[in-house]
């Protein structure tokens, strides 16, 4: 009767963990070293208008309570991000890069495929980031869609979002402002249009993602960053017990 009902609860664990990939594009595991809830943030992170049904997205608000609920969950012991995103709403974006940067939590960014645009920041957003040796990360300015007033408002508003994308990539990876915005500007790569097309190497040399790497890379990362924060946890309480 036991073995049954075992067998019945982990049933109902696949399926529920099913139901969170199809609805969220997420699932936490628990059945590895640590438990670790991974994210995956793909196609166009849609923000406060709906995109057409055909479009494969992202909805920020899935991501945001979700990251919300696993800072506080003590059963979760780190975070992986896993992108593939051609980018979207520019404050959705930034908005989820904000949620992960603040978090307490061990967390780590995997790259593969494509990471395009705002999904720059959520790259970098994590304590350590990696990318995929064939993947790519597609910068360009700020665009967009529908009717804009050529108005010097408007400008001087656009030079304001893409400086608070700017700075926050700047203060969470190694490159510069200077030339994070000169990559960004760069008129001689990319057809038709203006920006820089990195692949893997070349996002790691110039300092906007941490390493080159797999996801079992990723999640060894992961892991020593549990550890570290663990061992540290126990000298803390040690010191307290000892003062006490």
């Amino acid at each position: 009767m036991d073995d049954f009902e075992e067998y019945e609860n982990n049933e109902k664990t696949e399926e529920i963990n099913f139901k969170d990939i199809q609805n969220t594009a997420s699932i936490t595991a628990d059945n590895g070293k640590y438990v670790i809830h991974c994210l995956v943030i793909a196609g166009q992170i849609e923000g406060h208008y709906l995109l057409p049904p055909h479009n494969k997205t992202t909805k920020y608000e899935h991501i945001l309570p979700q990251l919300a609920a696993v800072e506080q969950d003590e059963k979760i012991d780190g975070l992986l991000v896993i992108l593939n995103t051609v980018g979207g709403d520019v404050e959705a974006g930034l908005a989820i890069a904000e949620m992960i940067s603040g978090m307490s939590k061990p967390t780590v960014s995997l790259a593969i495929g494509g990471v395009h645009s705002i999904g720059a920041p959520i790259a970098c957003s994590s304590k350590c980031s990696f990318i995929a040796k064939s993947a790519s990360m597609t910068l360009h300015p700020i665009r967009v869609n529908g009717l804009a007033l050529g108005a010097p408002q408007m400008m001087s508003y656009f030079d304001k979002i893409q400086d608070r994308i700017i700075n926050f990539v700047a203060e969470r990876s190694k490159i510069r402002a200077e030339r994070y915005k000169e990559l960004m500007t760069n008129s001689g790569e990319l057809v038709g249009d203006i920006g820089s097309d990195l692949d893997g190497e070349r996002a790691v040399r110039e300092g906007l993602i941490d390493k080159v790497g797999g996801i079992s890379d990723a999640l060894d990362c992961l892991y020593k960053m549990i550890d570290e924060k663990r061992s540290q946890k126990a000298d803390e309480e040690s010191d307290g017990r000892n003062q006490g």
